[in-house]
């Protein structure tokens, strides 16, 4: 059985993994739920110095404290950068990688750059008009206007998650990894759920620098919206399963 870190995206504490983590239990692993400093339980934390190198220093601390080995280290979507530094810190405690709805970016890239123009323009304007310069704001989670990233999520989820979402410190966003040159020899697994793995292959092969080494990797699919934990929990914790075995 495996020793699980499962590490929630952005605006999201360790409650975003309730769902998952019976699951992994159940089927005898030692499951680690994180939430990140400045989020979720532990918002009072957050200041304009959080970011992603802190959020690194989260998961180091964890598995370090808790003397954990051969990790199989979870991380969903705005995740990835602190998972993926975390397994450049510390590679020889790192067993897998499995990146959920999202993939390691290059070294240089933050979070942000991910994102389109105008999306990068409205979050900074987000932050700069209700964040108090630092923080991105919660979004609003409105099926009607994201249907393809909240596909599958109930009405007792949207309520949950406006309930217990906070706004996520927004150096975590910008602030890119310094990686080195030739990433640790991590096994790296992607759960995708928008996008499919011949999306995958199709931009990797124009020669994408986020998708070319995604294409590398034990690509899976699970259809669904943005945030599995909630929409398919079950069908979640089944792959991860699966994966650490």
């Amino acid at each position: 059985m495996a020793e699980i870190v499962l590490v929630p995206g952005f605006w999201l504490g360790a409650w975003a993994w309730e769902e998952v983590t019976p699951e992994l239990r159940a089927a005898g692993h030692d499951v680690y739920p994180l939430t990140l400093t400045g989020l979720g339980d532990r918002a009072a934390e957050a200041t304009p110095d959080v970011d992603v190198y802190t959020h690194v220093d989260d998961i180091v601390r964890l598995i370090d404290d808790n003397d954990l080995r051969d990790v199989v280290l979870v991380g969903h979507s705005g995740a990835n950068l602190p998972v993926t530094g975390a397994a450049d810190r510390i590679p020889e405690r790192i067993a897998r990688i499995v990146y959920v709805d999202a993939g390691p970016l290059p070294g240089g890239m933050a979070v942000i750059d991910f994102n389109k123009p105008q999306m990068q323009e409205e979050w900074r304007k987000q932050v700069a008009e209700q964040g108090d310069g630092w923080q991105l704001p919660v979004p609003p989670f409105d099926p009607a206007a994201d249907p393809v990233n909240l596909a599958g999520i109930t009405d007792e989820h949207l309520t949950r998650i406006v309930k217990l979402a906070t706004p996520q410190p927004f150096a975590t966003a910008t602030r890119p990894l310094n990686r080195p040159p030739v990433p640790p020899d991590a096994h790296c697994s992607v759960i995708a759920s928008t996008f499919t793995p011949e999306q995958v292959h199709m931009l990797a092969d124009t020669g994408n620098p986020v998708f070319e080494p995604m294409a590398a990797m034990d690509l899976r699919h699970l259809p669904t919206g943005h945030w599995p934990m909630f929409s398919r929990p079950i069908e979640l914790a089944s792959l991860l399963d699966e994966i650490a075995r």
